[in-house]
C-alpha cells in the first residue's frame, strides 16, 4: 500500500486556530515613558552609514581651513592615506591614556602631549578617552576631543583624525595622524 501524502496546512485553519487562541488575550498597558525623553537631533548629524548596520560610523577629520570639517572630507590628505588610518594600517608611535582627568585637565595633558610628539617626529599616536557613561550619552573628554583637536594651537599639527579600531580601542580611542616637521 501506498502511503499519501501529508495536505499542506491550509493557512486560513492556521489564522482561524490562532484567532481562536487569542481570543482572550488583552493587549499591555503601555508604560509611560517618563525616563527617554524626545532629544532634539543634535546640530550636525553624521553621514548615513551605506555599508549596512555593522559598520563603524565614518571618523571626523580636520585640516587646514578655519572651520571644522564634516566627518568625510579631509582637504590636505589624500583618500589612500585617510583609509589607512581609518583602518588602523598607520600604526601609532605614541599613545596617551586620558582616562580619570577632568576635562581640564586631560585637554592640558593632550595638548602637551601633541606637541611633543609633533616636534619628536612622530606620524601617529592614539588618544584614549575612554567611551564615558552611555547614561550620560558619552563621556565629556571624548565628546570635546574633536573641538580640542581642531583648536588652533593644535590644528597647525594635526593633518586629520579617526576613531580607532577595536584592537586599539574602538569607539573610545582616537587614531591622530601628525603633520610632519618642516
Amino acid at each position: 500500500m501506498a502511503k499519501k501524502k501529508p495536505k499542506p496546512p491550509n493557512m486560513s485553519d492556521d489564522n482561524a486556530l490562532f484567532r481562536a487562541a487569542m481570543a482572550d488575550a488583552k493587549p499591555l498597558v503601555q508604560r509611560e515613558q517618563t525616563h527617554r525623553k524626545a532629544m532634539p537631533p543634535p546640530a550636525a548629524q553624521p553621514a548615513k552609514n551605506k555599508f549596512g548596520p555593522h559598520t563603524k560610523p565614518q571618523p571626523t577629520l580636520t585640516t587646514r581651513s578655519a572651520k571644522p570639517l564634516e566627518a568625510g572630507t579631509a582637504a590636505d590628505l589624500d583618500r589612500r592615506t585617510m583609509d589607512k588610518l581609518r583602518k588602523g594600517r598607520v600604526r601609532p608611535d605614541a599613545r596617551i591614556d586620558l582616562h580619570g582627568m577632568t576635562a581640564s585637565r586631560a585637554q592640558t595633558a593632550m595638548n602637551g602631549f601633541l606637541e611633543n610628539a609633533h616636534s619628536a617626529g612622530k606620524r601617529c599616536v592614539l588618544v584614549i578617552t575612554g567611551k564615558g557613561s552611555l547614561k550620560e550619552g558619552g563621556g565629556v573628554i571624548r565628546r570635546e576631543l574633536p573641538a580640542w583637536l581642531n583648536a588652533s594651537e593644535n590644528r597647525m599639527r594635526i593633518l586629520g583624525f579617526a576613531q580607532a579600531q577595536p584592537r586599539d580601542g574602538g569607539g573610545g580611542a582616537f587614531y591622530v595622524l601628525l603633520k610632519r616637521r618642516r
